[in-house]
């Protein structure tokens, strides 16, 4: 015959009036923090809105379609600088996914412990970088190299005809597709080396997304593969990439924003020219670069909220971003997981 067991005293009860108390101030406290950050958001809009409505008013939605930014004669439009950010960042998102999930994958995948955990540190270093230095590190190393390769291979005598012929057709005005590859000087900065470092940059953003949520991809998948006499490469391809891409795409448009806001280490290489784009080799700038590069001697009022302007186009670009990506994101996550 078992003795009987004795129970312990089941803790009491919190009043009900002190329980209610208590939760109702914890819900008015995160009420708060979280009106803050609407706060900040309506606040931002609403400044970004005021400095930028003389401009918005004297040129209406020619700001948006007009290529000309001359302080000088007091005309803004915004073609150039919109085109290089949008070209700036999608060519060196085009160019870093690729590789970015190639990492990933290795580290995730193929690695061994001693060899993935350093490899997956140096990529996640990369982000800690501050943009200052990949500008220096730029101009230092990348475009004396990119200034010497333009040098050599447009030294042969019908590459400078096609130069000279290019150099005519930008100071008239007009352009063509094969102008765009020949550079318009050879001091190595311009729009591809903001190409270039805008892609060391966002690298580490994807990399460093797309390996954890490939390594949260159940084992039980990647086992019954294996069973079905799947290679790796099938496992890959068939089971851990649809798996994963929601939130390989997640870190996509996370690099997607930092490459679009990106602008120190661009405004030094870009070569701050307002021209539309004419060269891939040639100067160029981007809203950011503008900002950075005119805010502060933008004396006339109609020149500063023009500058303005292209920081309230840049904020509802990014906004738009991210609401596209959490529709893409929405749609490419496995059903059971939203």
């Amino acid at each position: 015959m078992s003795e009987p067991t004795q129970s312990r005293p089941n803790r009491l009860p919190a009043p009900a009036s002190l329980s209610s108390r208590s939760d109702r101030l914890f819900e008015i406290l995160i009420l708060t923090l979280a009106s803050v950050i609407v706060l900040v958001f309506a606040l931002s809009i609403y400044q970004l809105g005021t400095e930028s409505w003389p401009a918005l008013k004297r040129f209406g939605l020619d700001f948006f379609t007009q290529r000309t930014w001359n302080p000088v004669q007091g005309s803004y439009g915004a073609v150039a600088m919109i085109t290089g950010t949008l070209v700036t960042s999608l060519v060196a998102l085009a160019i870093s996914v690729p590789l970015a999930i190639a990492s990933a994958l290795f580290v995730a995948e193929y690695a061994p412990r001693w060899l993935a955990n350093p490899v997956g540190y140096l990529i996640e270093l990369l982000a800690a970088v501050p943009s200052v230095v990949y500008g220096l590190w730029a101009l230092f190393v990348i475009a004396p190299v990119l200034s010497r390769w333009e040098q050599g291979f447009f030294q042969a005598p019908e590459k400078i005809a096609l130069y000279t012929a290019c150099k005519n057709l930008w100071d008239s005005g007009s352009t063509t597709l094969q102008c765009f590859f020949v550079p318009s000087s050879f001091d190595g900065r311009g729009l591809a080396l903001a190409i270039i470092i805008l892609t060391v940059m966002i690298l580490p953003y994807t990399a460093s997304v797309a390996r954890d949520v490939i390594r949260l991809v159940p084992q039980d998948q990647r086992e019954a593969m294996y069973a079905l006499g799947a290679t790796k490469w099938e496992v890959i391809s068939r089971a851990i990439l649809p798996y994963a891409r929601a939130g390989i795409m997640g870190g996509v448009i996370l690099a997607l924003g930092r490459a679009l806001g990106e602008t120190l280490a661009v405004a030094m290489v870009i070569g701050d020219s307002q021209d539309a784009l004419k060269s891939l080799f040639g100067g160029a700038s981007t809203m950011a670069s503008v900002i950075a590069n005119q805010f502060g001697d933008a004396q006339e009022a109609l020149h500063r909220s023009s500058v303005v302007t292209l920081g309230l186009t840049l904020f509802f670009l990014s906004v738009i971003v991210n609401y596209v990506a959490r529709l893409i994101i929405g749609r490419l996550t496995p059903k059971g997981i939203q």
